[in-house]
């Protein structure tokens, strides 16, 4: 039995006939660019998200570019966020002119350690960009909490973790700006790519909206220099329908992660931990193992492919060397990147096929034991 990490097309093909009218309404009206799918969705999702204002733009990391720039944040500045994530969170600072500032994780949730955050403050500090890794929240009362103190802005990197609460709260409507990516893995993904701004600041909303039509708020008429960063209509059709479902199919994340915790307790592998404050929706569903690469390989060679989410911190890529960081001054984050590894995870996965992989996992295991 082969069983892929990933697995679109059975979720494509559930959803075939209404994808397929969908993309027809698009092209049948005629109107690819900015068009009502795109206004239609900017609406629905921030409904779901509970905030008064979304902006569809290109991906997801022009929309933690975008709002990093509506929020003012420029050269000299500082920006707190966590060197365990995709080097595009930490890009979309640098694109400003601003500087990273790292804060480990905290090991059991692999999310910032807001405990650490307020000793990184200066009075270049302008934002923190909470990152919501593999579909659970960071501690966002310390997080707004240090943030009010100090007059930050939070930037909230929910691209992992569409439809997760905190506390009650939806993600992506708690700090100053939520930033969504519609990349195809993530729980709601489109057919290419796309990403969105969430805000309660209709300021903040207004200079995004300018920001990707290249500083315009009417045609031909530019205010400042912006960029092309336009959600795509046909994206966004797509999208609409995939979010009637969001509710259920991360229901289904979390029954698989439910069984896959109950196969796997009391192994010789950390299984993700879920905060008492959090609704995990296991965007991915990642363990911690000893003899990961090891492991990856043998599981390999039986059908079962895995994914490493991410094997070096963003501190130590040569893009951010010139930072400084070393191994001592972010331990959890150098530790925990040589141990995770990313079990099959998507709605469709059936229980079969994670007892398949959790008895592998556990033919590893005990191996290693003999």
């Amino acid at each position: 039995m082969n069983i892929p990490v990933f697995d679109l097309t059975r979720q494509n093909r559930s959803i075939e006939k209404e994808i397929d009218s969908a993309i027809k309404g698009v092209i049948e009206k005629g109107k690819f660019i900015l068009g009502p799918e795109v206004s239609m969705l900017e609406e629905e999702v921030a409904s779901y998200i509970g905030v008064d204002f979304g902006v569809g733009v290109a991906n997801g990391t022009d929309a933690l570019h975008l709002a990093l720039l509506a929020c003012g944040i420029g050269a000299g500045d500082e920006v707190i966020t966590t060197p365990f994530t995709f080097i595009a969170t930490c890009e979309a600072i640098s694109y400003c002119g601003a500087r990273p500032v790292f804060v480990d994780i905290d090991p059991r949730t692999y999310t910032i350690d807001a405990n650490r955050i307020e000793e990184k403050v200066t009075e270049h500090t302008k934002a923190i960009i909470p990152v919501h890794l593999y579909g659970q929240s960071a501690d966002m009362d310390k997080i707004m909490d240090i943030a009010s103190r100090y007059g930050l802005r939070v930037i909230e990197d929910t691209a992992q973790a569409f439809g997760a609460d905190y506390k009650g709260r939806k993600l992506g409507g708690i700090g100053d700006v939520g930033c969504l990516s519609f990349f195809p893995t993530k729980n709601l993904g489109g057919y290419g790519d796309g990403g969105m701004v969430l805000t309660q600041d209709k300021e903040i909303a207004e200079k995004v909206r300018m920001l990707r039509v290249h500083g315009s708020s009417k045609k031909y008429i530019h205010s400042f220099l912006g960029f092309n960063s336009r959600l795509d209509e046909l994206q966004a059709a797509i999208l609409r329908v995939k979010l009637k479902y969001i509710d259920l199919w991360n229901k289904m994340r979390r029954k698989n992660a439910t069984h896959y915790n109950d196969l796997l307790k009391g192994h010789d592998i950390a299984i993700p931990y879920e905060e008492d404050y959090n609704r995990h929706v296991y965007h991915l569903y990642v363990i911690c193992i000893a003899n990961r690469d090891e492991c990856q390989s043998y599981l390999s060679e039986r059908g079962i492919s895995t994914a490493i989410h991410y094997s070096i911190p963003v501190s130590k890529q040569d893009a951010f060397k010139y930072l400084g960081y070393v191994e001592k001054d972010l331990p959890n984050s150098h530790r925990i990147s040589g141990e995770i590894l990313a079990l099959p995870m998507y709605p469709e996965l059936t229980e079969d096929e994670i007892e398949v992989v959790c008895g592998k996992l556990n033919d590893f295991l005990k191996r290693g034991r003999l």
